[in-house]
């Protein structure tokens, strides 16, 4: 598991109001899918003709969506290159979405806690948002979420704060009672240029230092429920 602590808060923020909307990240966050990743990856290389990459290759590559991770594994690709390496990569983690992934320990009981609590929670990833609900799905995980927006289901994805926006302006939640809980700088960087409360998660593929800007870091979900958000 990467990082140490098990909480911390950079950040001396004020009280918190009433929690009324959790957004969470998907992959590094609430699914191990590394090495789902890694395959879907190395497969849309070997076909290309390329080196294939270790999952440390890879999780330096993801964050930012399929069409980003394609076109940084296959380095100086052309367009045509990469256009069919994306194609390749979607169609062949489609097949393959939970041979290897599995929620992260305690994900599902941290949900059964918040939704206990009457917390409303969404999802926002950069993943294709097809390939969201299916991992979701498999997982017996997505009937916890009220709303799920992937890279394709809007024209900005983050670190863009416009996903995280415009989940506030559907559920009418302000940005002072909402939170948003990722693994990467994407995930810290929507949530601030949003006005949210961001927690880091340090287990995840971000490096630490991505998350030093989140007003809260953990190392296990489950410390989600132990940070000061609920009072």
């Amino acid at each position: 598991m990467r990082g140490q602590s098990d909480m911390t808060a950079p950040f001396q923020c004020e009280a918190m109001s009433e929690i009324k909307l959790i957004i969470f990240d998907l992959d590094g966050t609430l699914m191990d899918s590394l090495d789902d990743l890694t395959d879907a990856t190395n497969y849309m290389l070997g076909l290309a003709g390329r080196p294939v990459l270790t999952a440390e290759g890879v999780r330096q590559l993801v964050g930012q969506g399929a069409r980003n991770l394609v076109e940084r594994a296959l380095v100086n690709g052309t367009e045509a290159e990469v256009e069919r390496g994306i194609d390749a990569f979607l169609t062949y983690n489609g097949a393959h979405l939970a041979d290897r992934s599995h929620p992260y320990p305690g994900v599902r009981e941290t949900l059964d806690a918040l939704q206990g609590r009457g917390v409303p929670l969404a999802l926002i990833s950069n993943k294709n948002v097809a390939l969201c609900q299916g991992l979701l799905r498999i997982f017996g995980l997505d009937g916890y979420f009220a709303a799920v927006l992937g890279a394709d289901s809007l024209p900005f994805r983050k670190p863009s704060p416009e996903p995280l926006l415009k989940l506030l302006a559907d559920f009418g939640v302000p940005a002072a009672n909402t939170v948003m809980v990722g693994d990467s700088i994407n995930d810290v960087a929507a949530g601030r240029a949003a006005g949210v409360t961001t927690v880091g998660c340090t287990y995840g593929y971000g490096e630490l230092a991505e998350l030093e800007d989140a007003d809260y870091r953990i190392a296990a979900l489950p410390l989600l429920l132990e940070l000061p958000l609920f009072d």
